[in-house]
């Protein structure tokens, strides 16, 4: 048997090391969260991250939930109020190997749903550039938003709140921001955006125009990203995808390899605001 993979899932790592390397990257998922007006804290066995000028949900989230039966269970108790405090209408929560394994039973006892599935990948194989993306600026930020907004289905008004958090962005140092133009239009045809803490690299959003996909666009962008995280000091460099076979055939084609799975559970607290 590997030590290394879980023998309950071959393609996956086995417990100890997946749980290792969930906490690297959640550490990196917290700072980038952070950028530039993000809180950081820890609610009971939880460690929480809330950024009000961000209305994506990788910006308000608890994840690392360890410890008793009970203490999780209190845990998810507390967040509830947490998040009706920040104005949040939903409370979310990102089971990875560092949260309990009992969490579906305690979650589902709490009130709170799984609402996705995701699998954390890390790059293993360099992938050749075939065309060039170059660093977003403010010219770009217009279309970014726009893309971004459509992309995660965000309601109206948030395009205004995303502009001033990637505006923010341009100027950090630890984030690498990235366009592909679209050729013949003025517009460009896709975004990708990357993070590095500790050593951490993250690619963590790669979005395409709907008529520019499959073209290599997206590909490009990724290998972009990476490249700019291994030469910034990036020891490794990690990302999440979907559940399902495209988004599987893109990760593998970008060169990343599943590690672990992650589960979202949320909770409607609309009626603690």
């Amino acid at each position: 048997m590997d030590p290394l993979h879980d023998p309950d899932d071959e393609a996956l790592l086995g417990p100890r090391q997946a749980r290792d390397l969930a906490g690297l990257v959640e550490q990196a998922r917290l700072a980038s969260a952070q950028v530039r007006y993000g809180s950081r804290t820890r609610v009971g066995d939880a460690t929480v991250v809330l950024n009000p000028d961000n209305p994506l949900t990788s910006a308000n989230h608890a994840c690392a939930l360890w410890g008793t039966l009970a203490g999780v269970a209190g845990t998810l108790l507390e967040l509830e109020q947490v998040f009706a405090e920040a104005g949040r209408s939903e409370a979310l929560v990102l089971a990875s190997p560092t949260t309990v394994a009992e969490i579906e039973g305690i979650a589902d006892d709490a009130g709170w749903r799984a609402v996705d599935e995701h699998v954390a990948l890390l790059h293993r194989v360099d992938q050749v550039v075939t065309e060039s993306a170059r660093p977003a600026g403010e010219d770009d930020l217009a279309q970014l938003v726009e893309l971004i907004a459509d992309d995660a289905e965000l309601p109206a008004g948030a395009e205004r709140a995303l502009r001033k958090h990637y505006g923010h962005r341009l100027d950090e140092p630890r984030a690498v921001l990235r366009v592909v133009d679209d050729p013949g239009a003025d517009r460009i045809a896709g975004f990708a955006q990357g993070f590095l803490a500790r050593g951490v690299g993250l690619l963590e959003q790669v979005v395409v125009r709907p008529g520019r996909r499959r073209r290599g666009v997206g590909r490009t962008l990724v290998a972009e990203v990476v490249g700019a995280l291994r030469e910034r000091g990036a020891l490794l460099v990690a990302g999440h995808r979907d559940e399902g076979a495209p988004a599987e055939r893109f990760a593998g084609a970008c060169g990343f390899e599943e590690v672990y799975s992650v589960t979202s559970y949320a909770r409607n607290v609309d009626e603690l605001l």
